[in-house]
């Protein structure tokens, strides 16, 4: 939904809730039921290698144990798998779930998982190219056909992914960025665009933080949408947004307080930014709108 001041015309709302992990295989799959009972449209779970689940199991669970609720990462790392495997096990999730999936995709940002790993931390740029071979590489395979690809960093003979997916031409794709290129990319490739902090430094820290504030947000919008006007994909494109710091409370000013001096930010940053939902249920409400 946006208001008249919005580049992008009016839709619907939908909600989703970010999942990480349960005590048990039990507690998961009610975990999920749960969700999909409170009316939210999907549930996304992060791609790292610190206290989480691993992605492609937990989602076919989740999706296994609910009849409407869509699900996806936010996002899928793409150095953390091979582009034709990534694509393999979400079109036949997508088959499983009679065409439940989304496919959220990045270039990747968090150091310590590279680190712990072992794995080379390119710079952003080269991350990055890697990443739009890689989302090239999944669209092209869940087409029609073989498929053939050659790449800096990828190559593809003539394989003819199997199963396709229920969704066609492919589940909805959603891309988050911080930064204009990463953005425009977005605003050009993807159907959900995904309004994040810029993840430079690797971490979430204070220059993240820098970036989460109300006129950052704008700034990052209005890249989106000169790109997708550019594109002729204004009226396609749906805009995402992960709240990080939800209070539900009658307090309003305390609880603002109280996140502000915990983060390290003046007050007005919290109780502006996008990626922060204080108040009552009133109160959010409006927010929201």
């Amino acid at each position: 939904m946006s208001d008249q001041s919005s580049p992008f015309p009016t839709k619907p709302f939908r909600f989703g809730v970010q999942l990480q992990s349960a005590d048990s295989g039990a507690a998961w799959v009610e975990q999920a039921r749960r969700v999909e009972g409170l009316g939210y449209d999907v549930a996304t779970i992060p791609d790292h290698f610190d206290s989480q689940f691993a992605p492609v199991p937990a989602l076919q669970a989740i999706l296994s144990a609910t009849t409407t609720l869509r699900a996806g990462a936010l996002v899928f790392d793409n150095d953390y798998r091979h582009p034709l495997v990534l694509a393999k096990e979400l079109a036949t999730m997508d088959v499983l779930s009679d065409g439940r999936v989304e496919i959220g995709i990045g270039a990747g940002w968090m150091i310590s998982d590279y680190e712990q790993a072992g794995m080379d931390y390119d710079r952003a740029g080269v991350r990055i190219d890697r990443f739009v071979e890689g989302l090239a590489v999944i669209t092209g395979l869940m087409a029609d056909g073989p498929f053939s690809f050659d790449g800096d960093h990828y190559t593809i003979r003539d394989h003819d992914g199997f199963p396709k997916p229920v969704q066609r031409p492919r589940p909805p794709v959603i891309i988050g960025g911080g930064g204009p290129r990463v953005l425009g990319l977005a605003a050009r490739e993807a159907d959900i665009v995904g309004v994040n902090g810029t993840l430079h430094a690797g971490v979430i820290g204070p220059d993240a933080i820098a970036t989460m504030t109300r006129d950052a947000v704008v700034d990052k919008v209005a890249i989106v949408a000169d790109a997708a006007r550019t594109a002729g994909r204004l009226d396609h494109i749906e805009m995402n947004i992960r709240t990080f710091f939800v209070s539900v409370t009658d307090d309003r000013d305390t609880q603002v307080d109280a996140l502000s001096a915990m983060i390290g930010v003046d007050p007005r940053m919290i109780s502006e930014s996008p990626f922060a939902l204080v108040g009552d249920a009133d109160e959010i409400c409006d927010t929201l709108v």
